[in-house]
Formats: C-alpha cells, sequence, structure tokens
C-alpha cells in the first residue's frame, strides 16, 4: 500500500528523526531503560520541547495534529530509534482521556511534559474496568488490583477506570494524585527496557470532585482510548521492523563467509524477501487502522484488532528470523539488534496478544 506523508508531517518526521539520529544514541537508550524510572526524564522533556506531544492532539484540544496518520507517522519514528521514554503511557493515552473529558488545562501540563499522568487499566485489553469504586458519604472507595502498569514510578497522578454499578460496562473515570492513601505500588524492570508496577489500591478514598468524566460513561471513552493506543503500539512495531529490515540487510552485505558474503546465498536472499513482503504487509495494516479511526467504535475495533494481529504475528516472524540471519552475534547485547528484536516480541503481550485480538476481530465482525 503506497502512502505518503503532508508536507507538515513530513517536517514534523524529519524533525524529529534528525534528533534522535543525533542525540538519542542507542547505549545511552539502553542505560536509561535500566533505571529506576526506566526512561531519562531529560529526553522527555526535550521530547516535549520539541512539540512531539502536540502531534497527538488537534488545535481544539491544544496541540497541533491529531489525525491517526500523525499519529503513526511520530510512533514509526520512535520505533525505528527504539525510544524508551514512555510517550504512549503518559502522554498519548492520558491526553486522550482528559480530551474526551474535556479536561484541557490538565491536557496542556501533559502536552508541555510538564506533568506525567498514566493510566491504571486492564492493559491486556480484557475488560474495561479492574477496578471498583463505591460511593460512601459522599467520597468514593476505591479497591481492587492493577497489574503490570507501565512507568508508574514518579509519575504526578494515575487516571484509573473502575467499574462504579453492577453492571461491569458501567465504568467511571477518577483522577488519583501522587502520593496518595492506600495505594502500594510494587516496582519491576521489564525484559524489554523500562519499568512496570503492580498497583494494589487498599480502600482508597477519594472525594467527590475526584472523578472525571461522565458517572457510569466512561465505557466507551476508556475503549477509544485504548484503540489510539494499540494503533500507536502497532505504528511503534513497524519502526522496530524498519531498523531490524536495515541492520540485518548491511549484515547480509557485509558478513563473509565461504570467500564471499552471505547476501549472495540464495536461501538467505529468499528468507530476506520473505521478510520485506511481510513488512509491508504489517505497514499496510497499520494504515488501514489508521483509516478506521474516524469510524464508528465497532469498525475501528476490528481494524485496530486486525492490525494488532498483523503486528504480533509478523513481529515474532521478523524478530526470529533475523536474529537466524544473523547468527549467535545477533543475541549479544552489545550488538543492536538483540535489543530491537526483544522489543519487538514484547510488543505482541502489550494491550492483547495476538490470539486475543483474533479472537475480537471475530467477535465484533459477527456484532
Amino acid at each position: 500500500m503506497e502512502f505518503k506523508h503532508s508536507d507538515e508531517r513530513q517536517m514534523l518526521v524529519d524533525t524529529l528523526a534528525r534528533y534522535l539520529q543525533n542525540e538519542y544514541p542507542l547505549s545511552a537508550r539502553n542505560t536509561a531503560a535500566v533505571s529506576a524510572e526506566g526512561f531519562d526524564t531529560c529526553q522527555w522533556q526535550t521530547l516535549a520541547d520539541l512539540g512531539i506531544f502536540g502531534a497527538f492532539f488537534s488545535e481544539d484540544q491544544g496541540g497541533f495534529g491529531g489525525s491517526a496518520y500523525d499519529i503513526i507517522a511520530v510512533f514509526e519514528e520512535l520505533g525505528r530509534a527504539l525510544v524508551v521514554e514512555p510517550l504512549l503511557d503518559c502522554a498519548l493515552l492520558p491526553g486522550q482521556l482528559l480530551a474526551a473529558v474535556g479536561d484541557l488545562d490538565r491536557l496542556s501540563e501533559v502536552i508541555e511534559g510538564s506533568t506525567r499522568i498514566i493510566v491504571a487499566m486492564d492493559q491486556g485489553d480484557h475488560q474495561i474496568a479492574a477496578l471498583r469504586s463505591t460511593p460512601t458519604d459522599g467520597d468514593w472507595i476505591i479497591t481492587g488490583d492493577v497489574p503490570m502498569v507501565k512507568f508508574a514510578k514518579g509519575a504526578h497522578a494515575i487516571i484509573v477506570a473502575a467499574q462504579t454499578a453492577e453492571d461491569p460496562e458501567q465504568v467511571s473515570l477518577f483522577m488519583v494524585p501522587e502520593g496518595q492513601a492506600g495505594v502500594v505500588y510494587t516496582h519491576h524492570q521489564t525484559f524489554d527496557g523500562g519499568s512496570v508496577s503492580d498497583l494494589h489500591f487498599d480502600n482508597v478514598r477519594l472525594c467527590e470532585n475526584a472523578m472525571i468524566g461522565p458517572l457510569n460513561g466512561a465505557g466507551p471513552l476508556v475503549k477509544t482510548a485504548k484503540q489510539w493506543a494499540i494503533l500507536a503500539i502497532c505504528a511503534e512495531a513497524l519502526g522496530i521492523m524498519e531498523a531490524i529490515k536495515t541492520i540485518t540487510l548491511e549484515y547480509l552485505r557485509t558478513r563473509t563467509q565461504f570467500g564471499t558474503v552471505i547476501g549472495r546465498f540464495q536461501a538467505l536472499q529468499h528468507r530476506m524477501a520473505q521478510l520485506l513482503l511481510e513488512i509491508e504487509q504489517a505497514r499496510s495494516a497499520v494504515i488501514n487502522a489508521a483509516a478506521a479511526m474516524t469510524s464508528d467504535l465497532n469498525q475501528r475495533q476490528r481494524a485496530v484488532s486486525a492490525a494488532k494481529f498483523s503486528i504480533g504475528r509478523i513481529g515474532t516472524l521478523v524478530a526470529e528470523d533475523s536474529i537466524q540471519l544473523h547468527g549467535g552475534i545477533g543475541m549479544t547485547w552489545e550488538y543492536d539488534m538483540g535489543h530491537f528484536a526483544k522489543r519487538l516480541v514484547m510488543i505482541d503481550h502489550e494491550l492483547g496478544d495476538a490470539d486475543h485480538h483474533l479472537a475480537l476481530f471475530m467477535q465484533t465482525e459477527l456484532a
């Protein structure tokens, strides 16, 4: 599928690509990825100052972009450089919810990079809310556990999606400030870089105005925000595949064996050609999902599930085959390939894996 950016979007992509190429070495990224917060806060602020966060939101929301094509353009470049800073988890995802409920003041702080907000909800996309909230004496009491929340350490606030009625589809959103009593964090490092936290809400009492958005009516907002997040992570995976393709082609052109470069071996040529075709299929799936983001909820879900399924299947294939084409060097810490491959494989397990999205696609198709 042929797709070209507009002139304005291409300028944004070129600016981001130039910055990442000059100021974002993989060695520094890997060091930041194993730090306590799991990323470099200085790089985070610089990306905000470059205006990258504003590309996720429309002018009415305080940004300058907001289309699905703006988002996939940015996240493909982020994937190509293996950026670990949480633009999805602390900018796009909470920003979409804040925009949906009309909280433009907090959204402007997110776009500026001065406030980092995370979203605590089921990351596997198996249910809308992992928490329950009950009204008590004019306040709300939130209980439950949310595992594997990315980049929670050091976040200024948490948006939680909690079930507020007997019907599990009746969900409300709450803003939980940093240091709120009753919220227990258990932090972990991730396999592919970054940090995650298991959050335990032990009868967390929030005042009535902690609720943002409609009472019992936030379910569609959460589903839509997740769809934007899935689109973004698919574009990130696409950028990683492109980086892996470049690294692998260069290796095949320079590695010698039996007196010639291994790229001349027909068996390796066939395997590489198949990978190139698969990557183009993944690109088409991502573009198709972006085109569907202006459709209704079900059509969007079908398109993003198809993209996530394709990314999961193709991403695993690209990671495994590219490492095999490299041989043992592909698994070493010092070589770039292994870091890209790890992140690509782990993307399949975020926001619902390939099997889950295949089932969701079929269910949505029949609805």
